[in-house]
């Protein structure tokens, strides 16, 4: 439950947990889906970026390294630097910038004001992550709170569905900087939902203070929370960051086919979070350590029958159920261990994402750089992902420890209900 420091909650709160969720929460969806849009579409502007810009395509790629980071870096800076103001306000700023940071790429002349336009895209982005998922919180009951993420992450589910293959398309057809204003004008018009539809949330009566929030990260869950985010989604894109040439060079398939196997476990990726989504709240480590494991067992599969066409493609949207149907109980997970600090408890999560999307592709390129093949990273991948495993269990293990349940005070009743 929030501490006094949180923001108050608004009248959404009182809506049971088989109710609806607010319009607002869909809003943060929306806007979601122009932040994920705008993260991932890169992969297919690669080529076009490196030649109108005369670098060269690895250089092109730290473009989307530069995101990532960015995002690391930035979940927690703007939380911190926002954490005194009020929500909405702070929503409208980091939404006006990201969209100013998309036609400053679409405007860019050079590979230089690209590159700062990716960076100051990036900390908008994670500052909005951070922000909009605390707010999205604060608009739910507790037992509805893996159902409100699960929207916010849908957003970002058909980022990956509709998208980045638009973005593709535009690129070729009228050239890559076109893809940065239609991720402009889908700014625009989240903007539009943000200034009207967002409720006001009033200030807390105890103004937040920062020294009391980063005591969350002296708490070994949060710490625990921490790595298994990041081990499992580093475990899946390890292996999917090269899924492209697994799919050419190991499968055997036409370059035809990778944007529609992409689309595809974009596809699984909305199929999960809705699952994920609607069971979490009632079985949130039950959600964690089923789909962490199947994530680890399509891995495995992966790597062995990696030289099959059709067992490639399939696996490719199993793992994108898998992952994002567990994503809603991560971030949930996150905001029942840190509801101290609710700010800072968003931005954690979304850095802790944003490590395994950097530390995940480094793997995959470091075994790839060893002469194992492309398939070595479906191995590494579900090693990433076992080591995630075993740290959540650990994590369910001392959460049923009795000496935490009377340190914490918690009635039994609530501990057979929050453990499930």
């Amino acid at each position: 439950m929030p501490s006094p420091s949180a923001e108050p909650t608004p009248p959404a709160t009182d809506t049971p947990p088989t109710g609806r969720m607010p319009l607002a929460v869909h809003i943060l969806g929306l806007s979601v889906f122009a932040l994920g849009t705008s993260e991932f579409m890169l992969s297919g502007l690669l080529p076009p970026i490196a030649e109108d810009m005369g670098v060269s395509i690895p250089s092109a790629g730290l473009l989307i390294s530069a995101f990532a980071i960015g995002m690391v870096v930035g979940a927690p800076l703007l939380a911190v630097a926002t954490l005194r103001l009020p929500r909405k306000t702070t929503l409208v700023t980091l939404i006006t910038v990201f969209g100013l940071g998309q036609v400053a790429g679409a405007l860019a002349p050079n590979y230089a004001v690209l590159f700062a336009s990716r960076i100051v895209s990036a900390l908008a982005c994670a500052g909005f992550w951070a922000v909009g998922a605390a707010v999205a919180i604060a608009m739910v009951p507790v037992g509805a709170r893996a159902r409100a993420m699960a929207v916010m992450i849908g957003g970002l589910s058909i980022a990956n569905v509709l998208g980045v293959p638009a973005g593709a398309f535009l690129g070729e057809h009228l050239g890559w900087r076109s893809a940065f204003w239609a991720v402009g004008a889908a700014s625009a018009i989240a903007l539009v939902g943000v200034v009207t539809r967002i409720p006001h949330i009033p200030p807390p009566e105890t103004k937040p203070r920062l020294k009391r929030e980063v005591t969350i990260y002296r708490d070994r869950q949060v710490v625990l929370s921490v790595a298994v985010t990041a081990l499992a989604a580093g475990g899946v894109f390890c292996a999917f960051s090269y899924l492209a040439p697994l799919l050419t060079d190991v499968s055997g398939l036409d370059e035809s086919w990778v944007s529609a196997v992409l689309a595809l476990f974009g596809i699984g990726a909305v199929v999960g979070t809705t699952i994920g989504g609607r069971v979490a709240d009632a079985h949130l480590f039950g959600v964690l350590l089923s789909g962490i494991a199947a994530s680890t067992v399509f891995l495995v599969a992966l790597a062995v029958l990696a030289s099959s066409p059709a067992a490639t493609v399939v696996l490719t949207f199993l793992l994108g159920v898998s992952t994002f149907y567990t994503a809603p109980a991560l971030n949930a997970r996150m905001f029942n261990v840190a509801g101290a600090a609710p700010t800072l408890a968003g931005a954690t999560t979304t850095a802790a994402f944003n490590l395994g999307n950097t530390g995940g592709p480094w793997l995959g390129g470091t075994v790839i750089d060893a002469g194992l093949g492309f398939a070595s990273t479906a191995w590494a991948g579900a090693a990433m992902t076992t080591l995630g495993l075993a740290t959540a269990a650990l994590a369910l293990k001392l959460h049923k420890s009795p000496s935490r349940l009377v340190a914490s005070g918690t009635p039994a009743k609530q501990k057979a209900v929050s453990s499930r």
